[in-house]
């Protein structure tokens, strides 16, 4: 199959060349900021030169759901790694304001890439579920305690990942040894073949590295507009407003109230015993109940206390009503015996 664009247009080959060239020459940049004019160029232009490759292919149906990797031609292989080259330049733009679009397109392309590989079976993985970390906070299997992570699952992914960095090792050193033969064209159409799908690995690799990156990222954006959003002073349930107490004079008894709310037209009195009453009603004071299942020593030993209160009681009126007599009874009221 003839891989071209047209006559007038550049080939598929030279745009997915020119795109790989200048993925290389970024990551082996020394400029000291991604967002620098000059590194920004490099990726607009890679972009434009992948995306437009990435036009062609699906154009010229190069690759098939219902065909087997054997089916493949040698020199179309490389072209199954563009949907990988446009996410990882995808995520080298430094746009703060669209960096969230950012994430989401680069795990598009990346999830392609990996759902192309695994229609061929080329290599052996399992393709991230849900979208962006989505799918993991609704799965049964994930720690509903944030406090307490899923220490199988860690473990896990820990050993994948120590899994994938051996091999990744690996097929770089292979695609070094193999590279200088083949861009020079010494290499047979064999060679050729395992190099291309050496690098297909290599990038599967990448790939699911990517995702789990751009899905951690991900939250975290979301957890900072979800914050931006909530309301400003929600830090949490609000009290119920308590209702002010009207203030009011404490008078020993109700002659007492009465002279003093004589004085005082616009302030209530209240007697000791109304307010108890009051505090009583309004359950903030309350009196023993009796406990069930109790003694007869304990009744009694209630029984004793409340008869010891009703005496208390009885004392406190007495001497309330001798304080009542002595002050309307001056000292000497009543004595007539040494009046002349």
């Amino acid at each position: 199959m003839m891989a071209e664009a047209g006559e007038d247009g550049p080939r598929l080959a030279e745009l997915l060349a020119l795109g790989r060239r200048l993925w290389d020459e970024l990551e082996a940049s020394t400029e000291p900021s991604s967002g620098a004019p000059a590194v920004q160029d490099k990726v607009r232009q890679g972009l434009d030169a992948l995306q437009r490759a990435a036009a062609m292919v699906a154009q010229l149906e190069l690759f098939s759901e219902n065909e087997e990797l054997e089916e493949v031609a040698s020199t179309d292989l490389k072209f199954m790694l563009l949907p990988a080259l446009l996410g990882a330049l995808t995520l080298k733009q430094v746009d703060l304001s669209r960096r969230k679009e950012h994430l989401e397109s680069a795990r598009e392309h990346f999830l392609r890439f990996l759902k192309l590989c695994g229609n061929y079976g080329l290599g052996s993985f399992q393709l991230p579920s849900g979208t962006s970390g989505e799918e993991e906070a609704r799965s049964p299997s994930a720690p509903k305690d944030p406090a307490q992570p899923n220490l199988v699952a860690m473990a896990m992914s820990r050993t994948a990942k120590i899994e994938r960095y051996k091999q990744k090792k690996e097929l770089e050193n292979k695609l070094a040894s193999m590279s200088s033969s083949v861009e020079s064209g010494a290499a047979d159409e064999d060679q050729i073949r395992e190099f291309y799908i050496l690098q297909i690995q290599k990038w599967i690799g990448t790939s699911l590295e990517e995702i789990e990156s751009i899905d951690q990222e991900l939250v975290i954006l979301r957890n900072r507009d979800a914050a931006r959003q909530a309301p400003t002073g929600s830090r949490g349930p609000s009290r119920p407003a308590r209702s002010p107490v009207k203030p009011f004079i404490l008078t020993r008894d109700a002659a007492q109230a009465r002279v003093f709310g004589a004085g005082y037209p616009g302030l209530p009195t209240m007697t000791v015993d109304d307010w108890y009453e009051q505090r009583r009603r309004q359950g903030i004071m309350s009196t023993p109940q009796r406990v069930p299942g109790a003694s007869d020593e304990e009744l009694k030993k209630q029984q004793q206390e409340t008869e010891e209160e009703e005496d208390d009681e009885q004392a406190l009126r007495k001497a309330r009503d001798w304080d009542d007599w002595k002050d309307t009874h001056p000292r000497g009221y009543g004595n007539r015996h040494n009046m002349g």
